[in-house]
């Protein structure tokens, strides 16, 4: 399993389009990017590495207004067992009239031979 396979799930079961890394195509009033940012072997012993952590950033777009849908997403994410580590409003974007949220996210996996 991988972080973004994981969460392509989790919002396609919200009801919102996702894609990652850019929205391709006619971009709806409510969507989600993801962006990788991170993999890495942070947890191992004996030069084997034994567990991944994956990290992405999760932006929600929103042409209305955005608290309900990140309440949601927070609640769907907390209850899947992922780690939060930051959150933020990046504000609304003039040009799209879009507003833009984004919760950075770690999960570790444990690597399979």
């Amino acid at each position: 399993m991988s972080i973004l396979a994981e969460l392509d799930a989790l919002v396609t079961g919200l009801g919102l389009p996702v894609e990652t890394g850019v929205f391709s195509g006619k971009a709806p009033d409510e969507y989600v990017v993801i962006t990788p940012l991170v993999e890495a072997f942070a947890l191992h012993a004996d030069n084997r590495p034994e567990y991944e952590t994956q990290e992405v950033r999760l932006s929600l777009y929103c042409k209305g207004n955005y608290l309900a849908r990140k309440r949601q997403i927070v609640k769907a994410l907390l209850q899947a067992g992922f780690t939060i580590t930051d959150r933020r409003y990046l504000g609304r974007e003039d040009d799209t009239t879009y507003h833009h949220w984004s919760a950075d996210l770690m999960q570790i996996y444990k690597v399979e031979e």
